[in-house]
């Protein structure tokens, strides 16, 4: 059995698996980024990558957060991760689909909720990529190190319009 198949148990303290994401962590409420927390990863689990994104944007999957070489003791992150390229920890912040440094909550248009899906990949390495990189920088750095994944989707969306 390859240890690519290995999973990792993804939750959020704040949304559960399939369940609406609450306004505060979209760009509707206060736009701060939801609490996490992960199982055990793999013994030579060497850092953390999380990617969150919606794909059922209308031009196309949209970015709302890259982060990478969290320190392979982490088992969370807190609510409110500040938009800062370093964290103090090590931590390094990629762009958002927007091009900025942190995360960028749903605000979906009107219409069917999105999906947004955040994905964390336990690494047998750091990845040599420097902070604000995007995310397919850091996809590509990734390739070959993946020890195991876990993923967790929330939806929101915002009413259509009536007259």
């Amino acid at each position: 059995m390859s240890s690519r198949s290995l999973g990792l148990d993804l939750q959020s303290a704040v949304f559960t698996a399939g369940f609406p994401i609450p306004r505060d962590y979209t760009a509707d409420g206060s736009n701060v980024s939801p609490p996490l927390s992960w199982s055990d990863p793999p013994a030579e689990t060497k850092s953390f990558a999380l990617i969150c994104e919606d794909p059922d944007a209308p031009r196309g999957t949209f970015i709302h957060w890259v982060l990478f070489n969290l320190p392979p003791d982490a088992r969370e992150l807190p609510p409110d991760v500040q938009p800062v390229p370093d964290l103090p920890n090590g931590t390094r912040q990629g762009t958002n689909g927007f091009g900025r440094i942190g995360y960028l909550g749903p605000a979906p248009p009107a219409g069917a909720p999105h999906r947004y899906i955040f994905k964390l990949y336990a690494l047998n390495t750091k990845l040599g990529v420097p902070a604000g990189a995007n995310r397919d920088q850091v996809v590509e750095a990734m390739r070959d190190h993946h020890l195991a994944e876990g993923r967790l989707f929330g939806v929101y969306g915002r009413p259509t319009q009536t007259h």
